[in-house]
């Protein structure tokens, strides 16, 4: 459920909300026991290998992107303390929301319950043991890397459209490819759904992210009603943007982006170096309504900028933890999917709220804990999607720490601004937005009355 709050978190704070978050984490991973709890043994085949097939195994196993797989016992034990130590810290799986906040029901939580968190640490302290291999659940079967992840609820793609290929030298400054590609349609369609990836597993190793911009005539009278500079660019806005933890998006029904005739994806890749010459292309498949079905609403991806968009954007000095924010006014009203902070090596935190015309403030949703590694895409179920009305001002709020404390900070004595290099630093959200009518906010609002909270220390622990 959207909480409210008050506007600002006092930055004086940041240090005590780590301690107080990191207690929290330690508490929340050894919950009281009954006796009878505590007696019952926990063992891999039983208790483990069900919660690591449902939210590791999908990085976790031979072929993926994880370094190791913990799909069997005899691969999982060895590294059985490691494992204990980053999901109590809550650094696995990745999933860097503040669980005491905002909107808490997605479409791909992978995120563990403090009571699966406290199963694998009851585990480990018991020295990790096997149990009954008779107990252990069927072997998961998980698609092959080659193939396409919607295709299991789409069937095939409709289009598969490919950026010519590039070449990253072993040793180089980044990179940005930006070639482009024409989309194959003679009349316009509506799409259901995108899935993006570089073309190799090669790839995924030098692939920082990829923005597939939607370059075409728009109908008359059909731009978004937003002041995203980007949907002026691109014509038809943004398409598809990829990076590690978001590789698709899936538009709710009734619901979608148009194609035009003579339209064209304008590629913007970047490349960053890992010591190995690697050539790679990006591919993008789309999913198309049936011929002839045309989606009540059309959906927008949406960069929220947290840095002004004029000037000079980001201000982070040496040794400081900075803040940023910025607000975007809704021209009309609509529903926000999803949640996607982007920031470099520096992002700290990001929040996503709403100040509603009448003054009401309700948190969205609070990244706490940024991982460069993991541009995770958090989706919110169909009932917890927000609603917003018209004039609702959506606020966005960024901390970048340039000190010796954020270990992915490459040099705390630079001072650092907005740029596209990952050294360089950015700071806003990607959010589907959705426009709908007035009625439609109307509807929504009447069956889901947000929870009020008076509390002014709400993020007190939330700023680590």
């Amino acid at each position: 459920m959207i909480r409210s709050k008050t506007l600002f978190a006092p930055a004086s704070l940041l240090a005590a909300g780590a301690l107080l978050t990191v207690s929290g984490l330690l508490m929340a991973a050894e919950p009281s026991k009954t006796s009878g709890e505590a007696a019952k043994p926990v063992t891999f085949a039983k208790d483990i290998a069900p919660i690591f097939q449902e939210k590791c195994e999908g990085c976790h196993r031979k072929g993926s992107m994880a370094p190791m797989s913990l799909v069997t016992y005899e691969e999982t034990r060895p590294w059985a303390r490691s494992i204990k130590e980053r999901v109590v810290q809550r650094q696995m799986p990745p999933w860097h929301l503040d669980k005491t906040v905002g909107i808490q029901e997605f479409q791909n939580d992978r995120s563990l319950s403090d009571a699966q968190i406290a199963t694998i640490v009851r585990w480990v302290d018991a020295g990790a043991p096997l149990g009954n291999a008779k107990d252990l659940p069927a072997a998961k079967q998980w698609p092959d890397e080659d193939t396409w992840q919607l295709a299991k609820q789409y069937g095939q793609p409709d289009l598969i459209l490919k950026s010519e290929e590039y070449t990253m030298p072993a040793v180089s400054q980044d990179q940005w490819w930006r070639p482009m590609t024409e989309v194959p349609l003679t009349e316009a369609r509506w799409v259901r759904a995108v899935e993006m990836r570089p073309g190799t597993p090669a790839g995924r190793r030098i692939t920082h992210h990829a923005i597939g911009y939607l370059l075409q005539n728009e109908p008359k009278g059909s731009a978004a009603p937003s002041d995203d500079p980007l949907s002026a660019i691109a014509g038809g806005g943004i398409l598809m943007e990829w990076a590690i933890g978001k590789q698709y998006d899936v538009y709710r029904p009734n619901t979608g982006k148009l194609l035009m005739p003579g339209a064209k994806i304008w590629w913007d890749v970047h490349y960053h170096a890992v010591g190995e010459k690697i050539t790679d292309h990006v591919e993008l498949a789309v999913y198309l309504y049936p011929k002839g079905e045309v989606p009540k609403y059309r959906t927008y991806l949406t960069m929220f900028n947290a840095a002004a968009t004029g000037g000079s954007p980001l201000d982070i000095p040496p040794n400081t933890v900075a803040e940023t924010e910025n607000f975007h006014v809704l021209k009309q009203a609509a529903r926000l999917e999803n949640f996607q902070p982007h920031m470099h090596l520096r992002g700290k935190a990001m929040l996503l709220e709403a100040i509603l015309p009448d003054g009401t403030v309700q948190t969205i949703s609070y990244c706490n804990n940024f991982n460069f590694n993991w541009m995770n895409n958090y989706i919110y179920t169909e009932d917890a999607a927000p609603e917003f009305p018209k004039g609702t001002i959506i606020h966005v709020k960024a901390w970048h720490d340039n000190t010796t404390a954020k270990a992915s900070n490459p040099d705390p004595t630079q001072w650092v601004g907005w740029g596209d290099r990952t050294v360089d630093e950015m700071a806003h959200a990607w959010v589907n937005v959705t426009y709908i009518s007035d009625d439609d906010y109307t509807q929504w609002a009447a069956k889901h009355k947000p929870k009020r909270s008076a509390n002014p220390l709400d993020f007190l622990g939330g700023n680590n």
